[in-house]
């Protein structure tokens, strides 16, 4: 099964406030709802009243009358647009939060859900004034890159486009404006990076020694999960199982594995590259020392099998006595220059956004 999280071009990051703190927990197989991948654009209103209108009622679901809820300069943002955007969002909120808790998750996802829509009529004023516009041959490219990364066929593409009910279409002018806010970005942002040499070997020195202690172990993890209750074969522990196998073997082919761990893994730590800190061993569920033990710094692990899924881990360094052993600095040295290059980039991203709020009239009804 693809990802959908994947299919997009991550050619830019996703501000903080959209961030949940990751779950750390080996056991989590499930990915943190944090990236709201696409911009669905089916009339869809959800049958979570107490999202917007909070009925007392449960089995009262009132018709929700689109309004407006947020004012962009001369523009509003209207309830069904947050309906649109939020959906996916929202159904897996409802599916795997407590109902004791469901009220505020989806009260907080409404709030987050509008702030990134008005970011979006923000940039696309941005692209208007810098004249920026995309063609389709960059959305033909675009969609090529993204089917390479995923290792994947146009055909199976478009079959994982339409199991989430969006059209080819609407998939298209999605990733039109992930390339339009990446241009904005080169304008704004990319510029302004600079990774020195002196930085990524500072980086190495103590990122990749940091917080060890004697039987610490500093892990990396990929993993996907499958569901055979819901029949489909895209849900199969066969196709997870297939899947993982071929992360393994890019893996240990050289491939990066932050890089494979922020396109593939379905984990609340794909976001930042499989990267799980430090664990003890006492600390270690049994799969995860079983896997992890025996290897040296910079091993890839075989394939486990968790409760709902398969993970594999890579050693960056550990500790035994007071030696710490490190993966060797060429190894990761391109990995250190792309993360640290990502960290300036979310931080100029925000600080660029934050800019432009503070030149705009916005207010939410």
């Amino acid at each position: 099964m693809i990802n959908m999280d994947k299919l997009n071009l991550r050619l830019f990051p996703l501000p903080s406030r959209y961030t949940k703190q990751a779950n750390n927990n080996p056991h989590n197989i499930y990915p943190e709802l944090t990236y709201m991948t696409t911009t669905i654009r089916q009339k869809i209103i959800l049958p979570l009243v107490i999202l917007f209108s909070f009925c007392s009622h449960s089995h009262v679901f009132a018709e929700i009358i689109d309004r407006s809820v947020a004012i962009v300069n001369n523009e509003v943002i209207t309830l069904s647009e947050v309906n649109e955007l939020g959906e996916p969002l929202f159904q897996r909120i409802a599916q795997q939060t407590p109902p004791e808790h469901l009220q505020e998750a989806l009260q907080q996802a409404r709030i987050a859900v509008i702030e990134k829509l008005i970011d979006q009529k923000l940039l696309l004023r941005e692209a208007a004034r810098y004249n920026i516009t995309i063609s389709e041959q960059e959305i033909d490219n675009a969609i090529k890159n993204i089917i390479a990364r995923n290792q994947t066929s146009r055909e199976e593409l478009v079959k994982e486009i339409n199991r989430i009910g969006m059209s080819e279409e609407e998939y298209r002018e999605d990733l039109r404006e992930q390339i339009l806010k990446s241009k904005l970005a080169g304008i704004a942002i990319h510029s302004r990076i600079v990774i020195t040499e002196e930085a990524i070997l500072d980086y190495y020195n103590t990122g990749y020694g940091k917080e060890l202690s004697d039987g610490g172990y500093y892990i990396l993890q990929i993993g996907v999960s499958y569901n055979e209750n819901k029949g489909a074969p895209e849900h199969s522990r066969a196709t997870a199982i297939k899947k993982i196998e071929q992360i393994r073997k890019q893996a240990l082919a050289g491939v990066d594995f932050k890089k494979l761990a922020r396109e593939h893994s379905e984990l609340p730590s794909a976001i930042y590259g499989g990267d799980i800190g430090v664990f003890q061993k006492e600390e270690m569920a049994p799969f995860m020392h079983k896997a992890i033990v025996d290897l040296e710094p910079g091993g890839i692990s075989e394939v486990v099998e968790t409760r709902s899924g398969f993970q594999l881990f890579k050693l960056l360094s550990n500790q035994e006595g007071q030696s710490i052993n490190k993966v060797p600095f060429e190894t990761v040295k391109e990995d250190i220059r792309e993360t640290l290059h990502q960290e300036q980039l979310k931080q100029l991203h925000e600080k660029w956004i934050k800019d432009i709020r503070q030149q705009a009239y916005i207010r939410i009804l």
